[in-house]
This record gives C-alpha cells, sequence and structure tokens, in this order.
C-alpha cells in the first residue's frame, strides 16, 4: 500500500460517494495529484481489489468501496471540511434564537437538522445517569386520592409520575413522608435504588406502611426509568425510502431502538464511525453509524449522530454533528452553571 494506490482509493471513495456510480480508472486518471496512466491506475485498482479494499460489481464496471476501503479512507485519508461562516449561521437558525434554547428544545432541534440536512436517521440518546444521586423528591397533590411523584437528581434529570392511592393523605402523613425521604434517600445514587432496597424502606415506614408504601413503589418506578437508556429518532422515513436497506430491518430497529442506545454510549471521545459489519447485533445490514458526544459540565450526557447507509459524504457529515454537540453541550453546561448558582 504504497503512496499512489492511497491516493487511488481515496479518489474512488470520493467519487463513488459523488455519483454513486462504480468509478473507472478514466476518472480516476482526471484527479488533480494522480499524475499516472490510466493503465497503471488499472493494475492499482485490482490491487486494491485484491487486498479487499474494492469490488466490482460487474464485470465491465468500474470499481467500489468495500466496507474495509471505506474504513481505511476514515481513519487514514478523508480530509474534514471545516465548515464555513455561512454554514454554521444556517446551523444555528435551524437550532432556534440562542436566547430561547433549553436542553431539550436544542436536543430535538439538532436531530431534526441532521436528519433534514444528511438524508438520514439522526439518534439521540440520553446516557443513563448511573453515578448521579437523588437530591430532591416531592409529592404533590393532583386530585383525589391522586398524588404526583416528582425525582429530581444531580445530573438535572427529572422524572415524574402520577400515582393513584386508596386514602387521601393529609398534611401531617405528607410532612412525615418528606423528611423520611430526605433522611433514607437524598445523596443516594440512582443505581443504588434496587428493589431489596425499596422493600427495606417500606418496612421502615411502620404504621404509616400502609398508606404511603405506594409512593415509595413508585419512586423505585422512577429510579428505574433513569437507569434505562432512551433513544430518540427523527428522520425514520429517510431509511425506509433507502433502497440500500432492508425494510424488515428498519421496522425492527425503530422497534427496538432503546436496545440500539447502548451502541451510541459506548466510552470513546470525539467522532466515531461504526459500520453494521463491525457490529454483530447492528440491526440495519449494510450501514453505517456516525456518532459524537454531548456533556453536561464535566459529564457525558448523552449521544448524537445519524444511521444511514455506507456510502455517504462523511468530510461533509462529521463537522455537522461536531458543531451540534458542541453547541447542546454549551446549552447544557450553561443550565448547569445556572442550577448550581440556585443551589448556592
Amino acid at each position: 500500500m504504497d503512496e499512489r494506490k492511497l491516493k487511488i482509493l481515496a479518489a474512488v471513495v470520493d467519487e463513488y460517494i459523488l455519483t454513486g456510480e462504480p468509478v473507472g480508472s478514466k476518472a480516476i486518471s482526471k484527479v488533480p495529484g494522480i499524475n499516472v496512466s490510466a493503465a497503471t491506475i488499472r493494475n492499482d485498482m485490482a490491487m486494491l481489489e485484491q487486498l479487499g479494499y474494492l469490488e466490482q460489481p460487474h464485470t465491465s464496471a468500474g470499481r467500489i468501496p468495500t466496507f474495509s476501503g471505506y474504513r481505511l479512507y476514515i481513519d487514514k485519508l478523508m480530509t474534514v471540511e471545516e465548515l464555513s461562516d455561512s454554514e454554521r449561521k444556517k446551523l444555528d437558525d435551524m437550532l432556534g434564537e440562542e436566547d430561547n434554547l433549553t436542553e431539550e428544545s436544542i436536543i430535538q432541534s439538532a436531530g431534526k437538522a441532521l436528519a433534514e440536512l444528511t438524508k438520514c436517521a439522526a439518534v439521540v440518546a440520553n446516557s443513563a445517569p448511573k453515578f448521579s444521586v437523588i437530591t430532591k423528591v416531592d409529592v404533590i397533590p393532583t386530585g383525589k386520592r391522586l398524588y404526583l411523584i416528582l425525582l429530581i437528581t444531580s445530573n438535572g434529570s427529572i422524572k415524574n409520575k402520577a400515582c393513584r392511592l386508596e386514602f387521601d393523605l393529609d398534611d401531617e402523613q405528607l410532612s412525615f413522608f418528606s423528611h423520611y425521604i430526605q433522611e433514607n434517600l437524598q445523596g443516594v445514587s440512582i443505581e443504588e435504588l434496587s428493589e431489596e432496597r425499596m422493600e427495606k424502606l417500606i418496612t421502615a415506614l411502620g404504621a404509616y406502611m400502609i398508606t404511603l408504601a405506594p409512593l415509595v413503589k413508585g419512586l423505585c418506578e422512577l429510579s428505574q426509568d433513569l437507569l434505562h437508556n432512551e433513544l430518540t429518532i427523527s428522520g425514520e422515513k429517510n431509511l425506509i425510502s433507502c433502497n440500500e436497506f432492508d425494510k424488515n430491518e428498519i421496522v425492527r430497529f425503530i422497534e427496538h431502538k432503546n436496545e440500539f442506545a447502548d451502541f451510541l454510549n459506548d466510552s470513546f471521545s470525539g467522532i466515531q464511525v461504526m459500520f453494521s459489519k463491525e457490529k454483530n447485533d447492528f440491526i440495519i445490514g449494510n450501514s453505517s453509524m456516525i456518532v459524537s458526544k454531548y456533556r453536561k459540565g464535566d459529564k457525558e450526557a448523552g449521544s448524537l449522530g445519524i444511521v444511514g447507509p455506507m456510502r455517504l459524504n462523511y468530510s461533509k457529515i462529521i463537522p455537522y454533528i461536531e458543531y451540534f454537540t458542541q453547541k447542546i453541550t454549551e446549552v447544557l453546561s450553561e443550565e448547569d452553571d445556572d442550577f448550581a448558582g440556585k443551589d448556592t
């Protein structure tokens, strides 16, 4: 794999991404920087095919990249494009007015914008706050024997659940429950809220066990919800309209999307590009995924990326994802600072 073959491979991938058609030696001979004859290019392309980086779909056709060709291209040969000022402004406009951006709105807007820009499916996974602790629990009466449990954790996650009881609670019972939870659960890690621990808490309620046990069970269910990764998909129709995918695999992907969140929450830094052939459990065959982390302060808060075919303009899409994750991190970190300021 001398430098010339690497240049030819990069040129084939670039041309195939652009046209979607098998690439011949004549097209490569016109690429700047490849100053050799078409015959030499044909020989090098044949060698690249033998090495597994290119393949020939038909005997008389040119060549297209294989999975290994894409991997080598992304890891060593690709030149990522820089966003222009006008492109940055366009992306900002797609996110919405900066003064009105919240955690929920910017993540939702970034997913929709990515799907629109890339014609792929955008995926967002919120990292499970396993190491966060309970900072506050509120019980709010909302109707006859109906109460809302509000759970807030140290990483800013907020969960609520409606809970219907057998009896209406008086002020004394609500006050007891508030102090009981504060003494026994405030500062406790979400990961530690096992069913066994909750059963012990229920038993320790003593005379209040019959009336307050459903609230404790509701808290347990909320904590379990927080431990599950949640995946949001934008632009599913882009996957369905892609002729390179099996439609049944797309349906399974959408139905089991939260299982797919584990791929996005693997530990990595920067941008990661994955291919279905590298992951046995990757639901959609012949697909690729580009994903990047966003953060809240010094903690990972989630992942943003796209799922699409292997033939993608990686050099163009990667800067989009990097820019959006950077903007999300800025908004989330500002909210985190504001939250910390209010606590102090």
